[in-house]
């Protein structure tokens, strides 16, 4: 696949996207995923932040009110469009996070790719283009849907509420995937099925050393948002993505 089928999909479906995380991030970040992300991220205030695939920019303008130096970047522009129209004081730019054409080498402090890299047709020249535009020593969070448990491929046995996954293919097989719309969307999602084993090795021929690792679920703290015991539940015996914090070693060529 050619990016400008990505652009053109994710153009499509930006208006979705927005209503689906709005200003909090939907359940999934809420529950699980961004309570590790902030975790991994600590303390912004004065760091300058790249947010890669940053869609309508919700993590954008949480990273600004944490007091960071925001730039985000989409390749779809409607999705960028979007962004802009609720925060004037991030820098928001439309690009490919495979090259980051328009950045300069070291520039940032730490770069987040919140969801974005099983998106990316490219997982290698994406790595290298975060360790080109970061700061020596800098650090990379990346959080990507579980490539074990994908959702897409899930169903529930209707006698007991087992959740069930079905693999027409080898888990081992790199692919384009594309799935049924889900929620309130209304067009196909296409995304990039790697076994995990792949992300870590591209890590490190990006020369990235893993400082921490998580499978995010929900927490105590966190068991008053479920609307259910049912969902609760959910939250709590499977993990729906996994989160990296990544310290570059080295600038690659």
């Amino acid at each position: 696949m050619i990016e400008s089928d990505l652009e053109y999909f994710w153009n499509a479906v930006a208006n979705d996207w927005d209503i689906q995380v709005g200003e909090h991030g939907d359940t999934n970040r809420r529950f699980n995923s961004d309570p590790v992300l902030w975790q991994f991220a600590s303390d912004v205030s004065g760091l300058v932040v790249l947010d890669a695939g940053c869609g309508t920019g919700y993590l954008s303008r949480q990273l600004k009110q944490k007091g960071a130096v925001v730039t985000g970047v989409d390749i779809s522009e409607k999705m960028i469009v979007i962004a802009r129209s609720k925060s004037s004081d991030v820098d928001y730019i439309v690009g490919s996070c495979t090259e980051l054409g328009s950045l300069s080498d070291k520039k940032f402090d730490m770069v987040i790719a919140n969801y974005m890299l099983m998106d990316s047709p490219d997982l290698e020249s994406t790595l290298h283009a975060f360790n080109r535009v970061l700061k020596n020593d800098g650090i990379a969070i990346v959080i990507f849907s579980h490539p074990c448990f994908p959702q897409g491929k899930k169903f529930c046995k209707s006698d007991n509420n087992e959740i069930v996954y079905v693999w027409k293919n080898s888990y081992f097989e790199r692919r384009q995937c594309i799935e049924p719309p889900w929620g309130h969307f209304t067009s196909d999602f296409i995304w990039f099925h790697r076994p995990l084993s792949d992300y870590w090795k591209a890590f490190k021929r990006a020369s990235f050393y893993v400082d921490e690792f998580e499978e995010p679920r929900i927490t105590p703290e966190h068991y008053h948002l479920a609307e259910s015991e049912q969902q609760l539940k959910k939250h709590q015996i499977r993990p729906y993505s996994v989160a990296f914090r990544l310290v570059k070693l080295a600038d690659i060529g």
